[in-house]
């Protein structure tokens, strides 16, 4: 199902009907300020782990990040350091994920690397969605296979054409991005920039 929603103004009900989808542990496609994206309710183990499957991830080796609202609401389910803190209030929100070690709120699939990605996108439709939501989206970019023509990854009405079936919902934001965020590992006392995406981090 394709939904159209705005940076404002969305009509209350369809952003209802998607934080339904989310708390019945369902999947959503959405826009971010990179690269659509797929996700769930971040502290719904199984939903979580039906992303897994879907993108072939194994949570045991890989990362996995979510969406909060603002910095307060990072700070539940990350670690933050005043100096951390005041790097992500000052470039976030943003095509960021900063890498952070992960608090015991967050549900047990994520314990395995005891790090978490922390995004908060430059994109009014998915923050509204996490603010309603009232609890972190687990994110990640949808699955691309090399040879495939790029609008399948940034043309809505294609990306449910795609993954419409094996999936809940697809909102339709506009035509998407195609450069991944730029992700800063935090976890060691110093910062490492280990993947140069859209952000350019401006340090204090």
């Amino acid at each position: 199902m394709l939904l159209k929603l705005y940076d404002k103004n969305n009509n209350p009900q369809d952003l209802q009907r998607i934080i339904d989808i989310l708390n019945d542990g369902g999947l959503i496609i959405y826009p971010t300020d990179t690269m659509y994206a797929i996700g769930c309710h971040g502290l719904k183990e199984r939903a979580i782990e039906r992303i897994c499957r879907i993108k072939e991830i194994d949570p045991r080796k890989n990362n996995l990040s979510i969406i909060c609202y603002d910095l307060s609401s990072i700070s539940e389910y990350a670690k933050v350091d005043n100096n951390v803190f005041k790097l992500m209030k000052h470039n976030l929100p943003g095509p960021f994920t900063f890498i952070l070690n992960g608090t015991n709120r967050l549900p047990k699939i994520f314990r395995n690397r005891k790090e978490v990605g922390i995004r908060m996108p430059d994109n009014n439709i998915i923050r509204e969605i996490a603010r309603l939501l009232d609890a972190p989206i687990m994110t990640t970019t949808l699955p691309y296979e090399e040879h495939e023509d790029l609008e399948y990854m940034t043309d809505p009405e294609l990306i449910d054409e795609k993954f419409g079936d094996i999936v809940d919902l697809v909102i339709d934001g506009g035509i998407g991005g195609i450069e991944p965020s730029t992700v800063v590992k935090c976890t060691d006392n110093e910062l490492e920039i280990v993947r140069q995406g859209k952000g350019w981090l401006e340090e204090n």
